[in-house]
C-alpha cells in the first residue's frame, strides 16, 4: 500500500496543487528547503491530515489553480508500514510543545519492533522508563513491570482513543488488549502527572497514551506473517475501505493470530485479536469516529524466584513439566486467560462561534481466569473461618489429600463518558469538562478436583469442589462497584505573539468504591469515598522558532490499586485470617514541579528538572493465594523523588538518525513502616524501584529501501526491600533490527523482510521486582524487637530471540 494518510509524523510541507509548469520548480526546491530543516512551526504538528478528495474539490476556485498536472509533494519515504523516516531520533523523539516532559514513538520506530511487542516494551528507551519483562517477544504482558521515575505501572494511566483501558482498581495496563503493532499510529509518554482533561484518577507517575491508525482514503490493505524463536507463528491481515462511496465514511478491519512456547518452562500461548475503526471527518475540523478491539490471549504464568532460588537454578526455576500426584507446581495449573472487548465512539465538533466539543462514550468488558495448583484436606479445609466438613469432590479419587486447582475468575464491566466543551476568544482559550464512570467486578474463588493424570475438567470452576452442607468451596467472593465522578475547569491565555503561554487549571475527583465479601467470618461490606482537589499551573516560552522553557506545578492522586484491599482472606486449610481488610485507607497524593527545555531542528534536545512528594505513597506487590499471583497494595508513607532527565535526537542526515536519552533518580522513603507492633527503620533509605540511572542509546539507519537499527538499554541497580538489604543487580539489554523493502509490483505494494534481534547476548536476567519486602534479613525495629525477614521476588527477563516478518501492502 502506498504511502496514505496513516503513515507516521511529517514534519516537511505536504502540498498538493495543480500547477503550471512554470510554477513547479519553485515548489519543489521550496519543499526541498523546509525539509532539510523543518523549524518549529512546521515541526509542532504531531498528525497533520491531507483532505479527502472531497475537501478538494470543495475549495475555493483559487485554491484549485488552472490547468496541469497533479504533482504531490511529501517529505520522507514511500512504505507499506507507515514509516516515513522523517522523525528525529529514528522515531523516537516526535517534536512536543506541550508545557512538561513528554516523549513519544511514531510509526519511523514503531514499525521496526516486534510484531509481537506490545506498547509497555516499547517505551523502553524513553527517558526515566524502566521495562521489567519477562520474556523476550514481548507476548506474555500478564507478567512484566513498568515504571517511570520511580512509579509502577499501576501509577501510570493508560489512554488508548481516549478510553481509560486499564481495569479502574488493579491498573494494569494490559496493553497487548489495544491494537496490533501494524494499527499503532503513535505513543506518547507523559512523564509526571496527565492531562487534566484525561479520564484518570490514577496517573500520579504519568500517562501512556495510544493512538489507533486513522483508515486510509482508498481501498487497500496490508498482510504480515512472521516466524522465530520458541516456535513462533504469528498472521496478520488488515483491509481497508476507502472511502465508502461520497459519504466521507471509511473504515479499516483487522485480524492477527499468533501462538508461541513459553521461553523459559513448556507450554504453548496463543492470542487471538481484533482491530476496527470507523471515522467520519467533515467541515471545519469535525471527526466522530468508532473504535472496537477484541484481545482472547491465553497463556502460563511463569514462576518468580527468590534471589536464593535464582542464584541456584537460574532460567530453569519454573514449574514442573509432567504432572505427579500431589505436585501442585505443574505449568498447567498456571494457566491464565484475561479476554477483552473495548468500544470507543470519540466525537469532535466544531461549534462555531470558538466553541469546540469533545465527547468520548466508551465500554470495555473483561473476563478470564488466574488459576494455581494446591492440594486440600479431604475432612480439615476451611470455609472462611468456619469448617467445611467433609468435602464433596465431584470425580475425585479417593484418599485423604485432594489434588486440586485453585480458580479465581472474574468478570469486570467498566463503562464511561467523557466530555469536554472550550471556548476560544482571542488569546484565551476556557475548558469545562465532566468525566463520569461506572465499574463492576465480580470475582469468586473456586476449587476443582485434578484427574490423574492432572487434568483439569473446567477452568472455569463449573464442577467445583463443595463444603459438606453443598456450598463451593472459596477463599474469598468478593464483588465491587466503583463510581467515578469528575470536573474540572482550564484556562490557556498566549500573548507576546504566541510565545508567551500561561495555563492554570483545576480538578476535582470523587471516587466511591463499595465491596461485598460473601465468606464465613469476613467484613460483609467494605469501601471507601475520596474527592482529591487536583490544582495544575503551567508557563511556557517560545525563546526563537526553534527553543522553548516551561515550568509547572502539578497535582494527582490515587486510591489503593487492589480489589483485595478491601476484602478479608481465610487460609483454607487453617481458617485463620491470612490478609484483613484495609480500614480507612488513605489515596496516594503527590505534589509535583518541573522545569524544562526543547530545542528542535537538525539537532533536538530535551532537557528538564523534576521534584516530587508524596504521601501515603501506594506502592504495588505480588503475593500468592493458594498458588494464584495476587496484586496487593502497600502503604509506603512519604517519599520525595528528585532528578534529571535528557532526550537527544537527530533528525535524518544521509539517512542516520541517532538517539540518546537518560534519567538521573534520587528517591527516598520518609518514613519508618508498620510491621506488626513495631517499625521498621526505613526512613532516608532509597526508595524501592528507583534506580538512581537509566540510559538508552539507538541509532537507525534508512535509505528507503535498506534499513536497521540498534537499540541499548541500561538500568542501574534498584533495591526490592524497603530496608535496601536486597537488590535487583544492574542489567543492560540490547536490540537489533534490519530489513529491506522491495519495489512495488502487481497488486503488492512496497513489500519487505525485517529481521528483529531481541536481547542479544542475554541467556535470562532479573529484570524487576515482582514480590516486595519491607526486609529481607532481621532487622531490630525502632522499639527494639525483632524483625523477621522475607525474601521478595523477582521478574526474569528474557533470553535471546529472533523474529522474521515479511510484509506487504496492497
Amino acid at each position: 500500500m502506498a504511502y496514505s494518510r496513516t503513515s507516521s509524523v511529517l514534519p516537511g510541507p505536504c502540498v498538493r496543487r495543480r500547477l503550471t509548469a512554470g510554477g513547479r520548480l519553485a515548489v519543489l526546491s521550496l519543499s526541498t528547503l523546509l525539509s532539510a530543516h523543518a523549524g518549529w512551526a512546521a515541526s509542532a504538528t504531531s498528525h497533520p491530515r491531507q483532505p479527502s478528495p472531497a475537501k478538494q474539490a470543495s475549495r475555493p476556485r483559487g485554491m484549485q489553480g488552472r490547468a496541469g498536472e497533479d504533482i504531490t509533494v511529501r517529505a520522507g519515504i514511500a512504505s507499506a508500514t507507515g514509516v516515513t523516516n522523517t522523525t528525529p531520533g529514528g522515531g523516537l523523539m516526535p517534536p512536543q510543545t506541550v508545557a512538561k516532559s513528554r516523549s513519544g514513538l511514531t510509526r519511523d520506530f514503531i514499525a521496526k519492533q516486534s510484531p509481537t511487542s506490545n506498547p509497555v516494551a516499547m517505551v523502553a528507551s524513553l527517558p526515566g522508563v524502566v521495562y521489567s519483562g519477562n520474556d523476550p517477544l514481548g507476548t506474555n504482558d500478564d507478567q512484566q513491570g513498568l515504571s517511570v521515575r520511580g512509579l509502577d505501572q499501576t501509577e501510570i494511566g493508560y489512554l488508548y482513543e481516549g478510553i481509560p483501558t486499564a481495569a479502574p482498581v488493579y491498573l494494569l495496563p494490559y496493553t497487548s488488549s489495544t491494537a496490533d503493532n501494524e494499527n499503532i499510529q503513535s505513543i506518547e509518554l507523559t512523564q509526571g502527572s496527565p492531562d487534566i482533561t484525561s479520564p484518570l484518577y490514577n496517573a500520579v507517575g504519568g500517562e501512556l497514551t495510544e493512538k489507533l491508525r486513522d483508515p486510509s482514503e482508498n481501498f487497500g490493505g496490508l498482510v504480515n506473517a512472521s516466524y522465530g524463536s520458541f516456535s513462533l507463528k504469528r498472521e496478520f491481515v488488515r483491509l481497508d475501505s476507502g472511502e465508502i462511496g461520497h459519504t466521507g465514511i471509511r473504515s479499516f478491519l483487522s485480524f492477527s493470530y499468533r501462538e508461541a512456547d513459553e521461553w523459559r518452562g513448556v507450554g504453548q500461548t496463543r492470542r487471538y485479536h481484533v482491530d476496527g475503526k470507523i471515522l467520519k471527518e467533515w467541515g471545519h475540523g469535525n471527526r466522530a469516529e468508532f473504535v472496537l478491539s477484541y484481545n482472547d490471549p491465553l497463556q502460563y504464568y511463569l514462576r518468580a524466584p527468590t534471589r536464593a532460588q535464582w542464584n541456584r537454578y537460574g532460567v530453569n526455576y519454573n514449574y514442573a513439566d509432567t504432572y505427579t500426584t500431589g505436585n501442585s507446581a505443574y505449568y498447567k495449573l498456571e494457566e491464565n486467560v484475561h479476554r477483552t472487548v473495548i468500544l470507543g465512539a470519540p466525537v469532535s465538533l466544531d461549534l462555531g462561534g470558538g466553541l469546540r466539543f469533545n465527547t468520548t462514550p466508551y465500554f470495555t468488558y473483561a473476563t478470564g481466569y488466574d488459576n494455581g495448583g494446591t492440594n486440600l484436606s479431604r475432612t480439615a479445609s476451611y470455609y472462611g473461618n468456619q469448617p467445611a466438613g467433609v468435602l464433596q469432590v465431584p470425580g475425585a479419587q479417593a484418599g485423604p489429600i485432594i489434588p486440586a486447582i485453585s480458580i479465581d475468575t472474574y468478570n469486570l464491566y467498566y463503562s464511561g463518558l467523557n466530555n469536554t466543551l472550550s471556548w476560544t476568544s482571542g488569546r484565551n482559550t476556557l475548558a469545562i469538562g465532566y468525566w463520569y464512570a461506572y465499574f463492576d467486578q465480580s470475582e469468586p474463588s473456586l476449587y476443582e478436583a485434578l484427574g490423574p493424570q492432572g487434568q483439569v475438567s473446567s477452568m472455569y470452576g463449573q464442577w467445583p469442589i463443595l463444603t459438606q452442607s453443598g456450598l463451593p468451596l472459596s477463599q474469598y467472593d468478593i464483588h465491587l462497584v466503583q463510581q467515578t465522578n469528575s470536573l474540572f475547569i482550564n484556562d490557556t491565555y498566549r500573548a507576546l505573539g504566541d510565545r508567551l503561554t500561561l495555563t492554570a487549571g483545576f480538578k476535582e475527583t470523587m471516587v466511591t468504591r463499595t465491596e461485598t465479601q460473601n465468606i464465613p467470618g469476613a467484613t460483609y461490606r467494605n469501601g471507601e469515598s475520596e474527592a482529591a482537589p487536583l490544582p495544575q499551573v503551567a508557563v511556557s516560552y517560545r525563546l526563537t522558532p526553534h527553543d522553548m522553557v516551561y515550568v509547572n506545578g502539578t497535582t494527582s492522586f490515587r486510591l489503593p490499586a487492589s480489589i483485595m484491599s478491601y476484602a478479608d482472606r481465610f487460609s483454607v486449610s487453617t481458617g485463620a485470617l491470612t490478609r484483613a481488610h484495609a480500614v480507612d485507607p488513605k489515596p496516594e497524593y503527590a505534589i509535583g514541579e518541573e522545569i524544562g527545555y526543547r530545542h528542535y531542528g537538525r539537532v533536538n534536545l530535551a532537557l528538564a528538572l523534576f521534584n516530587y512528594n508524596f504521601t501515603n505513597r501506594q506502592i504495588n506487590t505480588t503475593t500468592y493465594a493458594s498458588g494464584i499471583p495476587v496484586t496487593e497494595s502497600i502503604d509506603g508513607g512519604g517519599q520525595t523523588a528528585r532528578g534529571a532527565q535528557i532526550e537527544l535526537g537527530l533528525r535524518p542526515w544521509h539517512h542516520v538518525s541517532p538517539y540518546v536519552s537518560a534519567q538521573y533518580l534520587h528517591a527516598t522513603t520518609d518514613n519508618n513502616l508498620q510491621v506488626g507492633g513495631d517499625y521498621v527503620p526505613t526512613a532516608g533509605k532509597i526508595a524501592v524501584k528507583s534506580p538512581k540511572a537509566t540510559v538508552a542509546v539507538g541509532l537507525s539507519y534508512d535509505d528507503g529501501s535498506l534499513f536497521g537499527a540498534f537499540n541499548m538499554n541500561y538500568v542501574s541497580k534498584q533495591y526490592s526491600t524497603f530496608m535496601d538489604d536486597e537488590t535487583v543487580p544492574s542489567f543492560e539489554t540490547f536490540n537489533l533490527n534490519m530489513g529491506y523493502r522491495f519495489r512495488s509490483f502487481g497488486y503488492l505494494k512496497h513489500p519487505q523482510i525485517q529481521l528483529n534481534l531481541l536481547n542479544i547476548g542475554n541467556n535470562g536476567f532479573l529484570s524487576g521486582v515482582s514480590g516486595l519486602s519491607t526486609n529481607a534479613k532481621t532487622v531490630r525495629g525502632v522499639f527494639g524487637s525483632s524483625i523477621a525477614g522475607s525474601a521478595p521476588t523477582y521478574y526474569v527477563g528474557g533470553g535471546f530471540a529472533g523474529v522474521l516478518s515479511l510484509t506487504t501492502g496492497f
